[in-house]
């Protein structure tokens, strides 16, 4: 058996036609047809190796939607056919405390689902059955797919920071993460304000959840907006003036951040002064996955995407590079 998919051979290069031998199915393992993959930023990213973990050839893909087409011999809670999603954990070891208290995202034995080994840019993929998320048919196959990396990224925070439907939130970068913040918040009960560094997003952020637009180059606005807030929540991956941001949180406020950034510096006074902190987190759970997307399905929430051929996939990484995706691309599977 092979499976067919697209690699990139190096760093910079396009992908290319790529066919491999998945080897035997594990016991605890499901391989997934693929039915549509949606394309992320972190792929894009692995791709040309910005993070020195990327090995050769590369399979990107981590935002997979397909159905069941095996299972190993220890799964039992999935059939053939079943409509799956997986995103960018493909295994846990499921013995370590992280594990055994559901937090399996934060194994320290993970396998990430492109970090050596193929992802879902092709015509089938494999991961431990326990990370191949059910979807409900409620939910549009198409559109679903960004949700297992960006969707669970930016619904994780409203967990872990105890959010409340009477909080006042910031979403800080209203593109493929933030995008799909402003609904949840906004479903969540919340008094949303979306802050851009592009004046033309207000309208789109409005009808996407927030009740308010803040340009974020406006230094006037930000500083208007001092202790407004219960969160701020940034999905960029750039570097920002951070004292500014921690300035716009109440006391006991939390500035959380998860976007790819190098490295944060601020002001520890105003931190420690107001009893504010500053977190981050990655994806979340099966079990949250699994839960984000009952939520979604209650509330209607879906990325905006745009939707593409497989056997285009060059041409759809260099629509994202050029930052003019809007929101989410997915590829659909014509291999």
């Amino acid at each position: 058996m092979s499976f067919r998919g697209f690699a990139a051979t190096a760093p910079g290069k396009p992908l290319e036609s790529f066919e491999y031998d998945p080897g035997d199915l594990l016991p605890d393992e499901v391989e997934i047809d693929v039915d549509y993959c949606g394309l992320c930023h972190s792929d894009l990213s692995m791709a040309d190796n910005e993070w020195g973990i990327s090995s050769y050839p590369f399979v990107p893909g981590h935002e997979v939607v397909g159905r069941v087409a095996a299972c190993g011999d220890q799964v039992k809670h999935l059939k053939v056919g079943q409509k799956v999603g997986l995103g960018w954990k493909a295994r846990s070891c499921m013995v370590c405390p992280q594990c055994m208290t559901g937090n399996h995202h934060r194994c320290p034995n993970s396998t990430d689902t492109i970090v050596g080994r193929n992802g879902g840019f092709a015509n089938k993929v494999r991961c431990q059955g326990a990370w191949a998320i059910p979807i409900p048919e409620t939910l549009d196959a198409a559109k679903v797919g960004p949700m297992f990396c960006g969707g669970v990224t930016v619904f994780n925070p409203l967990i872990v920071s105890n959010t409340s439907p009477m909080d006042h939130v910031a979403v800080v970068g209203i593109g493929g993460l933030g995008h799909m913040a402003l609904q949840f918040a906004k479903a969540w009960g919340c008094e949303v304000t979306a802050f851009s560094t592009s004046p033309d997003k207000e309208a789109e952020a409005k009808e996407m959840g927030a009740h308010h637009f803040l340009n974020s180059k406006d230094d006037d606005a930000l500083s208007a907006a001092a202790g407004k807030f219960d969160m701020v929540l940034v999905t960029v991956n750039v570097m920002l003036d951070w004292d500014a941001y921690v300035n716009l949180l109440k006391p006991g406020g939390r500035l959380h951040i998860v976007g790819a950034i190098p490295k944060i510096e601020a002001t520890w006074f105003p931190v420690i002064a107001g009893e504010r902190t500053i977190g981050g987190s990655p994806i979340g759970s099966p079990a949250l996955a699994g839960q984000m997307l009952d939520f979604s399905g209650r509330h209607a929430i879906a990325p905006i995407i745009e939707e593409m051929p497989m056997s285009k996939v060059n041409d759809a990484l260099e629509h994202l590079k050029s930052g003019k995706a809007r929101y989410r691309i997915v590829l659909k599977n014509d291999l």
